[in-house]
């Protein structure tokens, strides 16, 4: 089939992680453990804070919609991951592959201003609790929440048109997934507009995310400091720690994929980095704030004797 015409471009193949056929059936058998252990502990936590009405207070408003963000973008792309494990061939048709591409940009982008938005609620929570209400009231959380929704949407809309106006050679997608960087290589037209756009938006998100969390966190530190008990430091410290982790987590490991060269052999090391924040850090997200929050187990512990009872 001649891929010179975007218009004769229907499908494309996504290699994968590996060629190797021994190391399929384990994948697999991994990947699979991960999803449902990712999809059960979001929706279990999501449902967790519907259900408990002491749990219905801003931080757990944010902790919810990470949750939500966080089961979606995983369900996007981790089933056609699971095939590519048992079929010789995963073809993935141009309109499925440009969805994808725009589903995993939008809920990526919205998990970058939840976090950001998460920081700011500490910040608050903790510098100055006694207008906390005040200034986090439900119409602020919804505010924060549309805002990041909105941001996540025009952002996931200027990468996905942009793709849309290239012409491919190949349709050999080097990755598991329909990510940027190797739909960018497959290109047979000019990509500089695409660059430029994707530059652009990084740049935003840095400029939006970046110091909102930084000057948050400084300021938050610079409060327990001042703590005089240590019982109140350790307190103070245990609400944040759980989310300067999944921070960490999530922006370490997509600027380590992202801030690389994108050649063709660069590729095959960042697929495989990859497969951290799009698949490790779904699931790590509600365990480490459930493992480190009493009022989850506090939760917990009552909806398991309700349904003992």
């Amino acid at each position: 089939m001649d891929l010179v015409n975007v218009s004769l471009v229907t499908d494309f193949i996504l290699i994968g992680l590996t060629h190797q056929p021994d190391l399929q059936i384990p994948l697999f058998l991994l990947f699979l453990a991960m999803y449902l252990v990712s999809a059960l502990a979001n929706l279990g936590l999501m449902i967790l804070v519907l259900l408990n009405s002491h749990l219905h207070t801003p931080m757990y408003f944010f902790l919810f919609n990470l949750s939500f963000i966080d089961f979606c973008y995983s369900s996007v792309f981790t089933p056609k991951m699971l095939m590519n494990f048992t079929l010789r061939l995963n073809v993935i048709s141009y309109m499925q592959c440009m969805t994808q591409l725009y589903i995993f940009s939008f809920f990526v982008s919205s998990e970058c201003y939840v976090l950001t938005s998460m920081a700011y609620d500490r910040y608050v929570a903790i510098c100055r609790p006694l207008s906390y209400n005040v200034v986090m009231s439900p119409q602020v959380c919804l505010n924060l929440m549309i805002g990041s929704y909105l941001m996540a949407f025009s952002e996931a809309v200027a990468l996905t048109v942009c793709m849309l106006r290239l012409t491919f050679c190949d349709a050999n997608i080097n990755h598991y997934f329909c990510d940027i960087l190797p739909l960018l290589q497959l290109s047979c037209t000019s990509t500089y507009v695409n660059e430029l756009v994707a530059y652009v938006i990084v740049i935003i998100n840095i400029i939006v995310t970046t110091p909102t969390i930084f000057i948050s966190y400084g300021f938050i530190l610079s409060s327990i400091f001042h703590i005089s008990s240590s019982k109140g430091r350790s307190k103070a410290f245990s609400t944040c720690s759980s989310h300067i982790i999944v921070v960490s987590l999530f922006f370490g490991s997509g600027a380590f994929v992202y801030f690389k060269p994108s050649s063709a052999g660069s590729m095959d090391g960042a697929k495989i980095s990859s497969v951290f924040y799009t698949n490790v850090v779904p699931m790590m997200n509600p365990l480490i704030y459930s493992l480190k929050n009493k009022d989850i187990k506090i939760a917990l512990r009552k909806m398991f004797a309700r349904w003992t009872v």
